[in-house]
């Protein structure tokens, strides 16, 4: 039963739908606790810290954490796999291109699929920019708030970063339309709602995120 709605189109898009909520709500709660930044150090590396300690005594030292991050792998690996395998069998029931050039869609659904790529190649980015500090010159193991400071005093990290929040927001655009859609949310009374929810949402997420390195630049954070 479970493989027959893995292979088919609806089980693929489902599956698609919910991982990319779920990590939908992990960048929502992400981005809430980087504004924290904009608090002092204090606050931002006590809630750095807390994060780690979550769930104690309950849980031991950084399990809530752990368990988080298998659960976001989950759903990222769901989703590139499945947006992936919609992909190719979408390409092969259309072999053909299209005979009008006339843009057909918006402009972030033509840019998914190289948003999706752009997105996963940050997330190795920042891995290894904040998480195991590989790429951070100035990195201070176990001090995120001048980690992240260090970052955002490049020109190439905030590059990198702006252009990866302005892919997110047009992917989360149109992926949370599509999701509400694939879950019989969507209708056609709703349609014009919907796109609007979705919208802002993309709006304030990027916007929340690229506060971020403005502020360093600005010298709000310093």
């Amino acid at each position: 039963m479970a493989r027959n709605v893995w292979d088919s189109t609806v089980g693929k898009k489902t599956v698609m739908a919910v991982s990319g909520l779920v990590m939908l709500l992990y960048l929502l709660v992400h981005m809430l606790g980087n504004l924290k930044i904009f608090f002092g150090p204090s606050d931002y590396n006590g809630y750095a810290h807390w994060l780690r300690t979550l769930g104690e005594p309950a849980l031991h030292y950084e399990w809530a954490l752990w368990i988080i991050r298998v659960v976001l792998v989950a759903s990222v690996v769901a989703h590139i796999v499945t947006a992936y395998q919609l992909s190719r069998r979408d390409i092969r029931a259309r072999p053909v291109g299209y005979v009008h050039r006339r843009a057909r869609a918006t402009y972030a659904t033509r840019t998914m699929r190289w948003g999706g790529v752009i997105l996963a190649l940050f997330i190795v980015w920042h891995l290894l920019d904040l998480t195991t500090l590989t790429v951070n010159r100035n990195a201070q193991p176990g001090h995120p708030y001048q980690n992240v400071e260090a970052t955002f005093h490049t020109w190439y990290g905030d590059v990198i970063y702006i252009v990866a929040m302005l892919a997110l927001g047009l992917h989360v655009r149109h992926g949370l339309w599509s999701a509400a859609q694939t879950l019989g949310v969507g209708s056609r009374s709703r349609d014009r709602a919907l796109k609007t929810v979705a919208t802002v949402v993309a709006v304030v997420l990027a916007g929340g995120f690229i506060a971020v390195p403005v502020g360093v630049m600005t010298g709000t954070v310093h």
